[in-house]
């Protein structure tokens, strides 16, 4: 019941807060403040800081409907990032900055110039980013860096640079329990978890609707036959961003995340090809929402590594178990954490 109530709020918040003509708005560089607003507003962004620091004290499992919900409204700005940055931030001895907070746990340089930070993703959307450096993390503020947008068209990813004065009075948050790159991956396990069950909901409905030779596109069987598969992809992701938000705390489980990052990932391509050639031509004009979809979602693939990036670290861990067959690896050590 808590899940339903959970994210039947989240997604009423995202329809009213980021309705198409704010997302369109986002994607144009405007930031909406009244609509990141909203989600501060909501105290959705501290879920899950324990009570007494004001927070609501939730479980990383509690918040699976709320990421799945920006996935569903195709939310640009980061807010599972947020979230978990904020967690992660205070469990760290640090307080949390108002504003939205990217996430960028690799591709990062640093040298006597400053900080470089390759494709990082929602960094048009946010105020900050919480970077993975050698020895911790550093909290750097958007502002102080030179932006360059990375991707193609709406991309929000960016480039980033800040100089070595701003590196240098940048305060370093320490926690070695959890990396920003376990953040990262099950972040955008969930979201796009909610992004693939919104195509295949827009997919299934236009089928019905659209008719050729006097019937809906929909009652023919190759088209029922790539929805079929589309269906498969979306379940299968589902199930797996719900297991990468299984912990008994606020923190994700490593190899749960990895898992669920991989295999999120892993169906982005295939799920909206067969979307956009169900709706043919279509799916890709600038009035239709399949593309706001398809476009984001194939940004979340990429960023914090594609699902080659995750299942090489899933394979580096079960070829360091020792011998060990396939299965006694998942009973060992996912469904173990699980349990």
């Amino acid at each position: 019941m808590m899940d339903t109530l959970f994210g039947d709020t989240a997604r009423r918040l995202f329809a009213q807060a980021y309705p198409t003509d704010v997302l369109r708005a986002v994607e144009r560089g405007q930031a909406p403040q009244a609509a990141w607003q909203a989600v501060e507003d909501s105290g959705f962004l501290d879920a899950l800081v324990p009570e007494d620091a004001d927070g609501a004290g939730l479980r990383l499992a509690d918040i699976a409907p709320l990421a799945q919900a920006v996935g569903w409204h195709a939310v640009g700005a980061p807010v599972m990032q947020t979230l978990l940055a904020r967690a992660w931030l205070h469990a760290a001895g640090h307080t949390p900055p108002p504003g939205p907070i990217a996430l960028a746990p690799s591709a990062i340089r640093i040298d006597a110039d400053g900080i470089d930070a390759h494709a990082v993703g929602a960094a048009r959307a946010a105020e900050w980013v919480l970077a993975a450096v050698p020895g911790g993390a550093r909290l750097l503020p958007i502002a102080g860096a030179r932006s360059v947008a990375s991707g193609g068209h709406g991309c929000l990813d960016a480039d980033l640079h800040w100089p070595a004065a701003t590196v240098n009075a940048a305060a370093l948050a320490k926690m070695a329990d959890v990396a920003v790159a376990d953040l990262a991956a099950v972040a955008y396990a969930g979201i796009i978890a909610g992004a693939l069950e919104r195509i295949l909901d827009l997919t299934v409905e236009y089928a019905n609707q659209r008719t050729q030779f006097g019937k809906p596109i929909g009652r023919f069987q190759a088209v029922q036959q790539q929805i079929s598969v589309l269906a498969e992809q979306v379940w299968a992701v589902r199930t797996a961003a719900q297991l990468a938000y299984q912990s008994a705390s606020w923190m994700p489980q490593p190899l749960l995340a990895a898992q669920g990052k991989a295999r999120a990932s892993a169906a982005v391509a295939r799920a909206a090809d067969i979307a956009h050639a169900v709706h043919g031509a279509i799916g890709v004009t600038a009035e239709y929402d399949l593309q706001c979809h398809t476009r984001r979602l194939r940004e979340w693939r990429r960023c914090t590594g594609s699902e080659l990036h995750w299942n090489a670290r899933v394979g580096a861990h079960a070829l360091a178990a020792g011998e060990q067959s396939a299965l006694d690896f998942v009973r060992l050590h996912l469904y173990a954490v699980i349990e």
